[in-house]
């Protein structure tokens, strides 16, 4: 399953962005957001790839704690686990992420 959907997501990284790459060699990093809702009680978290060259460069300057803006492309993902159950996940495959002021 890959649907996508547009999303922006303001909040800070709840780790410093772990840079991988595919067997490929293609470069990539994932981190994680938390978004801070008005009126509830905890955070709702992201996960967030960024691909390619820009990966390389946004794990290198962004640090747990970063105040910062995501857009990207929510997906949808499915996998089947160890014992064949079908698990879903979502994920934001990042198009820009910038630094931002945030009042929380």
């Amino acid at each position: 399953m890959d649907k996508q959907q547009k999303i922006t997501v303001y909040g800070h990284l709840g780790k410093k962005p772990e840079l991988r790459q595919t067997k490929r060699a293609t470069p990539f990093c994932t981190f994680t957001i938390a978004e801070h809702v008005q009126d509830a009680e905890a955070p709702r978290w992201h996960n967030i790839v960024m691909w390619d060259k820009d990966s390389k460069h946004w794990a290198k300057v962004l640090d747990k704690g970063s105040p910062v803006f995501v857009q990207g492309h929510m997906v949808e993902k499915e996998f089947k686990n160890e014992l064949g159950e079908v698990k879903k996940y979502r994920e934001i495959n990042a198009d820009a992420i910038g630094f931002v002021t945030l009042n929380n």
